[in-house]
Formats: C-alpha cells, sequence, structure tokens
C-alpha cells in the first residue's frame, strides 16, 4: 500500500501509488512507528517544495522523527498547493522565486517568513483550501497556474487545460468556464513576474514543444 505522503492541487495529503518529481514539507506531521499522518497536515508556515536528489543523500521516507517526505506530481501541483521553492536544497529556484514574487507584487524583496505568512493566508480558509476569484479571462492566467471546476484541477499551459488525474495529466482540453483559482494569487503574481515552475513532462510530451518546460530533476 502506498503511505500517505502524495500532495494534490488542493493541498489534500492523500494514498496513491503516483510518482512525484518534486519532493517537500510542512513540517514534522507523523509517526515514524507507524509512517502514518498525525492528526495535522502542518506545523509551519513554511510550506517547501524541495529536490527528490540533493548532493546524493537518502533518506528512508517517513522513518525518522524529522520533516515529513511530501511528494507531488510537479511544481504547478506543489504550487498550486500553497508550497514554495525551499532555500536550501533549490536556492537558485527560490531566488528566482523571491524575485519574480517582488516584481509581480511591486514590491521590495521579502524575506521567506513573509512570504510564508502571505501564503498561509492565501491558501487556507478555516483549515481548508481556500479557492479564489480569477482574475480576468482564465485563458489570461500565466503558464503553470491551476484552476478547478466540478471537483476537477487543471494546470494552464498557453491557454490549455491539463487535468490533474492520480495517474498523472490528461490530454489538453480547453479551458473549462465556472473555474476557480487554486493557485494562491501571489504565487500567480510571481508567475507573471516571471517564475517558471517545472512542470511534469506529460504535458511538454501532449504539447509537442518540450523546449518550453525544464523538465524533471
Amino acid at each position: 500500500m502506498p503511505l500517505q505522503n502524495r500532495v494534490t492541487p488542493f493541498g489534500n495529503i492523500v494514498a496513491i501509488a503516483q510518482r512525484g518529481t518534486f519532493t517537500g514539507n510542512r513540517g514534522i506531521i507523523h509517526d515514524p512507528a507507524t509512517r502514518t499522518l498525525l492528526g495535522r497536515r502542518w506545523t509551519t508556515k513554511a510550506w517547501l517544495v524541495c529536490l527528490l536528489h540533493y548532493k546524493g543523500r537518502r533518506r528512508e521516507v517517513m522513518r525518522r522523527r524529522s520533516w515529513t517526505e511530501l511528494f507531488f506530481l510537479d511544481e504547478a501541483v506543489a504550487l498550486a498547493a500553497g508550497h514554495r521553492p525551499c532555500f536550501y536544497c533549490r536556492r537558485d529556484d527560490a531566488e528566482a522565486f523571491r524575485a519574480a514574487w517582488a516584481k509581480g507584487r511591486r514590491e521590495a524583496p521579502s524575506l521567506a517568513p513573509e512570504i510564508d505568512a502571505v501564503l498561509h493566508g492565501e491558501r487556507l480558509d478555516r483549515g481548508r483550501k481556500r479557492f479564489h476569484l480569477i482574475p480576468g479571462p482564465a485563458d489570461e492566467l500565466p503558464d503553470g497556474a491551476m484552476i478547478t471546476s466540478d471537483s476537477a484541477a487543471y494546470t494552464l499551459v498557453r491557454g490549455r487545460a491539463f487535468r490533474w488525474t492520480e495517474e498523472g495529466y490528461g490530454l489538453a482540453e480547453e479551458i473549462p468556464r465556472g473555474a476557480s483559482l487554486l493557485t494562491p494569487p501571489s504565487i500567480v503574481l510571481a508567475l507573471r513576474g516571471g517564475y517558471r515552475p517545472r512542470l511534469n513532462t506529460d504535458i511538454a510530451a501532449d504539447f509537442s514543444a518540450r523546449s518550453l518546460f525544464r523538465g524533471r530533476e
């Protein structure tokens, strides 16, 4: 049985066999003796997106009383759930994200705890995933933003929608009408400000435009 450590675009942590292209964490939220989640789904406002492979280090998943290893299909999913790049294992990406965050919000660069405080307010509504209104036409959202319609989640790329499923992304579709925004608004501004999330290669293969994508780690 898969461990309960895969994160959906809605921020839920589920037990599915989906392979992750990124890991990350929200603090210590598991019992290493049983490798199961505790009642809380976060213990810190710093929700991170980390590399699967870093300097040859290996961890036995959910076996230690340290951070709880979570996994994401790609960075678009992680950002939609409210995570941001880690400044330890992804320093260059984190600095690019910080710069794009400042540019998109038209403000001076923020410290990581300041970014985390903003995101914590945007990703949650009384402990549950917070949905947002889409600011303008959905087809004008930046690549990598995610929306939801009829309980489904979609990553948008070049005005097309790729549905997230437990098996990966579906084929490109028209953007559904009446959708809500899953990706926190400040992250959408960072995407507008130039941050390029690493998207699953399923999207690149379907789009026949691999030059757009930075691919998997």
